[in-house]
């Protein structure tokens, strides 16, 4: 079995900055995708920035409302993945969920994982 847990989230004024973690464990045979979705009140969730793994090489995409504020960096070894936010505004409040995609080394099957989601607030 394997599952996401993130850490990270929290209150920070407009214009700051945090820092969010996913760690990926259990039996795992290989990554095929790790990444943030953000879901605002009342809204439904989006892609915020995700890193694709294709023959050992990261590749990494934003959504364009995140596009040279936040950064997303994924340690192939370790299985995490982690969002740098920056320059953060209050729509960018709401639950971050860590998503990937891994194939297991019980049955070499992939699937769809979630996080239990984080909770990010941008506030004066």
């Amino acid at each position: 079995q394997v599952q996401l847990v993130e850490s990270g989230g929290g209150l920070v004024q407009p214009g700051g900055s945090l820092r969010l973690s996913c760690a990926a464990s259990g039996s795992i045979y290989s990554i095929n995708y790790m990444g943030w979705y953000h879901q605002a009140p009342g809204k439904e969730r989006e892609l915020v920035a995700r890193i694709t793994t294709r023959a050992s090489t990261n590749y990494a995409n934003y959504a364009d409302s995140v596009k040279g504020r936040f950064t997303i960096a994924r340690d192939n070894a370790k299985n995490t993945v982690n969002l740098q936010m920056n320059s953060l505004k209050p729509e960018d409040t709401g639950v971050y969920y860590c998503n990937a995609e891994v194939r297991s080394s019980m049955n070499l099957r992939s699937v769809e994982l979630w996080g239990q989601g984080t909770l990010v607030t941008v506030s004066s």
